[in-house]
């Protein structure tokens, strides 16, 4: 239990919750689904402390909102519901904006790990029901300025 509470840590960049870290700002993006192409405006969450801040203590979210977090590079990544009071389904990311996999309706609170199924650039948080409404599945496109889909990359 130990070892996962570190690995929890070092993984999320989780740091002690009430600190008053903001989203490092907000940006649109697209999900290509078989459903069509979504828009969102979704916070940023770049900086080791906002990703560690994440949604936690919010209490709503609009349907066209998230967040987007940013790791620089692939790398395995798993996320938790501490201190998250709204239910939320997780999308991970590639390098090259395809999902990976997905998370669908986390638990309020939890303390389980929700792994990437690989290593993956980002993870983006929405409202909990959004993957299946709009059914997003792994190899559905994200398109943003993170990603080597869209000519404004990094």
């Amino acid at each position: 239990m130990r070892f996962l509470t570190i690995l929890m840590f070092v993984v999320t960049g989780m740091t002690v919750a009430g600190c008053s870290v903001q989203a490092d700002g907000r940006d649109e993006l697209e999900i290509v689904a078989s459903t069509g192409t979504h828009s969102f405006v979704v916070e940023i969450a770049s900086s080791q402390e906002a990703r560690s801040r994440g949604l936690m203590f919010r209490r709503e979210m609009a349907a066209n909102a998230g967040m987007l977090f940013d790791y620089g590079y692939e790398q395995p990544v798993a996320m938790w519901m501490k201190n998250t009071y709204i239910p939320l389904d997780m999308l991970f990311i590639a390098r090259d904006g395809r999902v990976v996999n997905t998370i669908e309706r986390t638990v309020p609170h939890s303390l389980q790990a929700l792994p990437s199924a690989r290593p993956v650039r980002a993870v983006l948080e929405v409202v909990a029901g959004t993957v299946s409404r709009l059914k997003i599945k792994a190899g559905d496109i994200v398109r943003h300025r993170l990603f080597s889909n869209s000519p404004a990359a990094k």
